[in-house]
């Protein structure tokens, strides 16, 4: 991968599964985007946990273009299956990024080279059921207005695909949301029209998010 600022950087957008079925072998990938190394350990304990039954948990992550990479073969031949899930994830063009392969065994021997295929098949197909995002930086704000003034702003939100986090109701209603740069100075026009300068609209702090990336 190039190298990318942050704002540039490809990612998955959700956690998301996707299961195939080799010569009876189950084969489900379970990925998802992850910040650092912490993240993905925690991701894979809680995969391990959840698939405890499962006769292999095979898991590989790739971060910061490469600088932090690691995967695990959990039981299977050497070779046969944590580093072509690894080779998946470099190859599926997404960066910050953790896949654990489970397989439940389904009596037929796969050989290296089928189980090399299989567990590269299913990261990507869990990769692909996740989708892909960019980072983009937004504003985290704090807006108060009165009950009548909320109906429209709620409204002009909600057609703009903003969502409204942590609304509270009082003598006024104040609610958080994640405006990009071009939407804040919308938005902030809006409000000071909408309540002719008696609403508020403050920038809590600027805050990485995940944004889906254009197919």
């Amino acid at each position: 991968m190039k190298d990318k600022s942050i704002r540039e950087k490809i990612t998955l957008l959700k956690c998301a599964d996707a299961e195939i079925v080799v010569n009876k072998s189950r084969f489900i990938g379970h990925a998802a985007p992850v910040k650092d190394e912490s993240e993905a350990n925690a991701f894979i304990s809680e995969m391990k946990a959840i698939y405890a039954d499962a006769t292999h948990n095979v898991f590989a992550y790739y971060i910061g273009g490469g600088a932090i990479s690691r995967c695990s073969d959990d039981g299977e031949p050497q070779g046969s299956s944590g580093y072509p899930t690894l080779n998946a994830l470099k190859m599926c063009g997404a960066d910050d990024l953790c896949v654990v392969v489970t397989r439940y065994f389904g009596g037929v021997l796969l050989g290296t080279g089928g189980l090399a295929r299989a567990y590269a098949a299913a990261a990507r197909a869990a990769v692909e059921a996740s989708g892909f995002a960019h980072y983009g930086i937004f504003k985290i704000v704090r807006i108060e207005l009165g009950y009548s003034e909320y109906q429209k702003l709620s409204s002009k939100l909600a057609n703009e695909g903003i969502p409204e986090e942590n609304v509270e109701f009082s003598d006024k209603v104040s609610l958080t949301a994640a405006l990009s740069g071009d939407t804040f100075d919308s938005i902030s026009a809006y409000i000071t029209d909408l309540t002719k300068g008696m609403g508020n609209i403050s920038v809590l702090r600027e805050e990485e998010r995940r944004v889906p990336s254009a197919d």
